[in-house]
């Protein structure tokens, strides 16, 4: 870690003392998998590469980066902060911030975004952004005052524009309730607002469905915000790692945004068990005979590539438009399945330059194993039948499976 980082001291030192109780996750870790706190209900999904380095581990936490970004955050709960003015007020004045200050509502529940600019230990200057966000303790809506506010400071050396996006992806991947979860993030809601309800149709298909005015344009600044981040990784250790979170924030982002296509595609396709097209002769049940319906139509779409922008056509585009690479319809179906309670996933190769879909099915096909399961593979770029795999793309250890529980 470089010398300009590591004497650093965490802004939360001088703040408040306050309540954070982090329970049941270790003091020490990395961030490969999603941080949760089963406490207060709230979710963080770090980049890679992001470290504990510092706290008491009971009223707050400090994060570190080779990349020299950091994270601090904590909860604020007990305390005469009824609103998230007061308790921002207090953090510029013993931050001595001088960056803005915007509020906000994120899924019914208030919120602020905070410009940070300020100095710390011998002088040295930082940027970056803060969220203070509204918290449920125990998934219980919190009354009319005092409630506990989750504040969550992104910051690095003043002058590094390459960190700001790894500032903004970092706060993006809170989800302050389980309700929030699978929707997107409070930055991405916050800068791309969804806008009203309107109808579109699915390509290819007559079907009207719901969706929001903007999902389009908000899902594609998130893939572009995030393949930017992933660009930071280069040959870095963690860059499969990296890959991967890619994926969990595409597909968190766009969960939400595709329920109501997904629910009513899984009625247009409500097909009876009929033969199962791997195998003649065999019965196909129910939840298969959908997966098969989704694969037929996402390989339907148009093969698209932006070799000079994300290459990764976002799912709102993909599904609506009928176009996208492997990636981008691997996502999607897994998406689709996963709405209708059928496990879906994906694998990735960096050596085949391909992706696949994955289900928890059952019936013959090409397997991948990916934690305790077996998973049937899905071509997508393709026309062949759920479970077909092209012989010079089947070796298992050069693929990678990504799941979104």
């Amino acid at each position: 870690m470089k010398k300009s980082i590591s004497p650093v001291v965490s802004p939360f030192r001088d703040i408040l003392v306050i309540l954070f109780f982090f329970a049941g996750i270790s003091p020490v870790f990395m961030t490969a998998e999603p941080l949760y706190s089963p406490t207060w209900g709230f979710r963080m999904d770090l980049p890679e590469g992001y470290t504990y380095r510092g706290g008491n581990g009971t009223d707050r936490f400090s994060f570190f980066s080779d990349g020299q970004g950091g994270l601090d955050a904590a909860v604020y709960a007990g305390t005469a902060y009824p609103s998230p003015e007061a308790l921002t007020a207090d953090i510029q004045k013993r931050l001595g911030n001088r960056g803005e200050i915007v509020f906000f509502e994120y899924r019914n529940k208030k919120a602020a975004l905070l410009e940070l600019a300020f100095a710390a230990g011998e002088g040295a200057a930082f940027e970056g952004w803060g969220l203070c966000v509204e918290l449920a303790k125990g998934g219980e809506p919190t009354g009319p005052s005092s409630p506990p506010w989750l504040v969550a400071l992104a910051y690095g050396p003043a002058g590094k524009g390459e960190l700001q996006n790894l500032h903004l992806s970092a706060l993006d991947s809170i989800a302050p309730s389980e309700a929030d979860r699978y929707a997107p993030g409070p930055i991405t809601e916050f800068t791309y607002p969804r806008g009203g309800r309107v109808t579109a149709k699915p390509a290819g298909l007559d079907l009207p469905v719901p969706l929001r005015e903007f999902d389009a344009q908000g899902a594609q600044a998130l893939v572009d915000r995030e393949f930017a981040v992933l660009r930071l990784y280069g040959n870095s250790p963690v860059r499969k790692e990296a890959w991967a979170r890619f994926y969990r924030a595409v597909y968190r982002d766009s969960f939400e945004r595709l329920a109501g296509a997904a629910f009513a595609l899984e009625r247009y396709w409500n097909v009876p068990a009929g033969n199962d097209p791997a195998d003649p002769g065999t019965t196909a049940a129910p939840d298969r005979a959908l997966a098969e319906k989704a694969l037929n139509w996402v390989q339907s779409f148009t093969y698209e590539r932006d070799l000079l922008g994300s290459d990764f056509v976002n799912l709102v585009s993909a599904a609506f438009e009928g176009r996208g690479d492997c990636d981008s319809r691997a996502l999607l179906w897994a998406l689709i399945l996963e709405q209708a309670n059928i496990p879906g996933a994906i694998m990735v190769s960096a050596e085949y330059k391909h992706a696949m879909g994955l289900a928890d099915l059952p019936g013959t096909g090409a397997r991948f194993p990916l934690g305790d399961t077996r998973w049937l593979v899905a071509e997508t770029t393709a026309p062949v039948s759920l479970g077909r795999i092209r012989a010079d793309v089947s070796e298992i250890s050069r693929w990678m499976g990504i799941r979104f529980e």
